[in-house]
This record gives structure tokens, sequence and C-alpha cells, in this order.
């Protein structure tokens, strides 16, 4: 009885070579559709049409083709159980021993900015994720393929021992239902994002949340050494690292952290950020300058931090910075100076920060795990129309002071609650984050301050929540901040008021509160 391997992919890579062994080195009958068909036929080997072996032609535009009893019966048949084989002879239904499908390049397609939503339709396969799901099933008997990296694992395990082979098809079956799983959360993803506004899915968040993120790497270890990691999804089409050790679980993080804080300035800018904290943030005519001033902020914590710039990153910088310890350096470019002077540092990590296309559906949402599942959230896009702002006190701000309000505003969305950031101008003074009173971040931040012997006398003062009490205020204005900004709301806004305006503070309240724990 001859042998059958079915193949039909989208993917052909490598596939010419695969078939060809089949058939010359294991005596495989190949059954193919389409192009798939064509190409075995132009290499001159043997196949049979799907079509031609059901007796049943392609029909609606190809999307009927292999959904036939001839070839889920030939796959899902028990070799062990004497009445399969029996029903499948009446039949007329011919056992299928090894089966090769990769999937209609869905997750491509709707990549693609402006695909219109037929074409998308059109790119969800059907036909072969019931194929694979078949063959998958039936793996005691059946190998199945849906990755063309499988294909000499394969043919190594058609040569050798019968448990080598089990072990293999049970190692492919559980590739395939982890590929159809992604397959169709890719799916789901898509038609939330397009669906119509009146219906139930996009009142709030999804009736069920369909995630699925490929490996991308293995880490060495999580936020411990005692810790197993792995990094799941796009994050290297985000990033692309240049040179340096392997990036860390922690790393990673900083990574995140440093490249959403950047992105929300556009004069060039520096931020040195540890354990996601920004520790050290400014602005400047250049990237040397703004450097000068992040790193006035605060000398001791950029020790094994990270480094994030908004422009190319030159020579006289990249100089400036090999004076420290830095872990990551993170920027659009690299001047090629840059890159000799950092080569020096082996074990630095330097990362091209890229646009990465469109963000996929799963990217504007913010998940957290917790006890029995997974908190999601929108994303906090950064800071607020200034438009929206309300001066509450009988000062306004300055000219100056507004933009020393901004920037610190700016920058304390992105510390770790509670948090206090004094600023002057484009550059921060001191940051107090995550600490579990407001008054003892404004007192940390006012301690780095003196620690640097940055003079906050005329500074302002940033809090990304609201005072509870006016003692956060007051320690504020002690320290030398002449104008507040904050969120208000507090029941004691009138107090917290009350006391900057007997210190002659002015205070901003921006209806906005940006916790981030």
């Amino acid at each position: 009885m001859p042998k059958f391997a079915l193949l039909s992919v989208s993917d052909k890579r490598g596939l010419a070579a695969f078939a060809t062994a089949l058939v010359r080195q294991h005596g495989f009958t190949l059954l193919s559709t389409g192009g798939t068909a064509k190409l075995l036929a132009d290499q001159g080997l043997p196949v049979t049409e799907v079509g031609a072996h059901t007796g049943f032609p392609e029909i609606m535009d190809g999307r009927v083709k292999t959904l036939h009893p001839k070839i889920h019966g030939g796959l899902l048949a028990r070799r062990d159980d004497a009445s399969h084989l029996a029903q499948a002879s009446a039949n007329g239904i011919e056992l299928i021993e090894l089966v090769v499908v990769n999937l209609y390049p869905f997750e491509e397609t709707v990549a693609q900015p402006g695909v219109a939503f037929e074409h998308a339709i059109e790119n969800i396969d059907i036909g072969g994720p019931s194929m694979l799901r078949s063959a998958a099933k039936n793996h005691a008997s059946v190998t199945v393929i849906c990755d063309p990296a499988d294909y000499d694992p394969a043919l190594k395990a058609l040569a050798g021992s019968p448990a080598g082979l089990q072990e293999l098809r049970r190692r492919l079956a559980l590739k395939v239902f982890q590929r159809t799983a992604a397959y169709d959360a890719a799916i789901a993803r898509y038609l939330e994002s397009q669906a119509e506004p009146d219906l139930a899915a996009i009142a709030g968040f999804p009736a069920v949340l369909s995630l699925s993120w490929p490996k991308a790497q293995e880490l060495r270890y999580g936020e411990n050494p005692h810790q197993r990691a792995a990094l799941y999804g796009r994050f290297n089409d985000y990033f692309e690292q240049l040179q340096g050790k392997e990036l860390s679980y922690n790393n990673i993080l900083d990574v995140t952290a440093a490249g959403r804080l950047i992105g929300d300035f556009e004069r060039p800018t520096v931020a040195i950020l540890k354990h996601t904290n920004p520790c050290g943030v400014a602005g400047g005519d250049d990237l040397l300058q703004a450097w000068e001033r992040a790193y006035a902020t605060d000398r001791q914590a950029p020790f094994g931090g990270v480094i994030v710039v908004n422009r190319t990153l030159e020579g006289d910088l990249a100089q400036a910075i090999a004076e420290i310890f830095t872990e990551v350096i993170i920027a659009p470019r690299f001047s090629d100076e840059a890159r000799a002077i950092l080569a020096k540092k082996k074990n630095l990590r330097l990362m091209i920060a890229k646009s990465g296309g469109p963000a996929p559906a799963d990217a504007l949402l913010e998940i957290r795990s917790v006890i029995g599942g997974v908190l999601v959230q929108d994303p906090d896009r950064g800071h607020d129309r200034a438009s929206g702002f309300k001066v509450v006190t009988k000062r306004a701000p300055t000219p100056e002071e507004w933009a020393g309000l901004l920037f610190g505003w700016t920058v304390c969305q992105h510390v770790k609650s509670n948090a206090i950031v004094y600023a002057r101008g484009e550059q921060t003074l001191g940051v107090g984050a995550g600490q579990m009173a407001r008054v003892d971040s404004s007192r940390l931040a006012v301690w780095k301050a003196a620690e640097a012997k940055l003079d906050l006398q005329g500074s302002v003062i940033a809090s990304e929540a609201l005072f509870p009490f006016p003692d956060g205020l007051i320690a504020a204005a002690e320290a030398g901040a002449t104008a507040a900004i904050q969120p208000g709301g507090s029941v004691r806004d009138a107090e917290v008021i009350a006391a900057a305006d007997e210190r002659g503070v002015a205070m901003v309240f921006t209806g906005v509160r940006h916790f981030r724990h």
C-alpha cells in the first residue's frame, strides 16, 4: 500500500529538498494542493492533487479543498483499532502518515498598514488548522510539521528508531497546538480591533482575553538568580542590540521604562534610570549639555544604570559616559566614533531604539499577573495637555516656573509612586520615588538634591498624585520651591491651596493623576 505524505504550505522554504528526501529515501507518495503541488511537480517529483485523491474538486476560490473525509479520515483513523481500519477500507480512505502544513500568513497580512478587512478575512486559514489539528490529535501514528525548521529533525527521525520517531511526533504535536492557538488568538485580536462600536466585546475589554506570544529567548535568570525567566513577543522588533552581554530580565524592564520616558520629549534629552526609576533627566541645546545636567542630578545612582537619549549619540557624549559604569545605553543611532569609544567596554550593552512599525493590538494593553489571573489596563500615555491645567493659587507661575513645571510633570509620571520631582527649567534637581508617605518622597528628593549640591531655591515641584495633606507642599516650600504642580482632588485641597498662598507658592492642578505601582 502507498505511504502518503500530504504537503500544503504558504511558506515554501526548504520544501523541495524535504519532499525529494521523502520520496527518494523514504518511499512516500505525495499529495498536495495548488501552488505547493506546482512547486513539487516543477522539481520533477510525482505528486497527486488532493482533488484527484478525494474525487472532489477545489471549490469556492480554494476555500474548500482539503475539508473532506478522505483527508481527515486518513489522518484520524487509529491504526490500532480494527474497526477504524475497516471503516477506512470500506469508504476508500487511504491512511496519511505525514503532514506538512504552514498557515496562511494572517499575522503578517494584518500588520500591513491599511490592509483591507476583506483581504484580512481571506487570509484566515481554515483547512490548514483543521489538518494540523487532526494530524496532531493522532500523533501516535502521524508525523505533523508546521515549521520548516523541523524538516531535518523529521528526516533523521524517519531514518532512526521507532522510539525516536514517537518522541519527535509528540513534540511536533505540541508545537502544532501552540501554533494554532497563537493563530486563533491573532484572528480574535484583529476582529476585536475591527468590531463595530455597538458590539458587546467593544463596550469595555474583550470578554475573553486572547494573548499568545512566541518565545523570543531564554534569559539567564529572572529578577534574581534563583528565578527562571524567558522573553516572549516582539521586543526585538523595537530594540536592536549592537554589543555587550545578553540582556537580563531586569535590563529589559529598564529598557522598556527608558523607551517610554524618552518618547515624551522632543528637545535633545538624556535620561538616566535605575530600577525603572529616572534618577536624572535633562534637556539641552545638544545631548552633551543635557547629559551634564542629567548626571548632575545624582552622581551615585547611575552606577550600573541605563542611559537613554533621543538623538544620535556622538563621540563627545560617548567619551563622557565611558567614564562611569553603565549597564545599557539606548539611542536611535550611534556615530562611528561613539561606537569605537564604547566598544572598549565589552560588556556594555548598546541598544538601537527602532520604530518597530505598527504596534500589535496586545501592545496597546498593560498586563500584570495577579494570583489566579491577570490585570489589564490601557497604557498611561504620558504627559497631559497643558491647556487643561488650572492655576488654583492667587499667584500664577512665571514663564520660567511654567517651563520647570511642565518638564517636572512629564518626568514625574515615570517615577514609582509616591513620586516627587524637583526641577528647574529642563533639569531634574531631586527625585523622590516609592515612599509610603508623599512627604517622605519630598524629603528624599530634597536630600538627594543636597547630596548633589544642587540649590533648590527657586525650583518647582511636581507630584504625580494629589497632596493629601498640606505637609508635602509645606516641605517643598521650605526647601525653596516657588511653584508646584499636582492633580488635585483631595478633600483637603483648600488647606493645601491656603498653605501655598501663605508661602507665595504658585500651584497648578492638572486634573489627572499618574500612579505607578
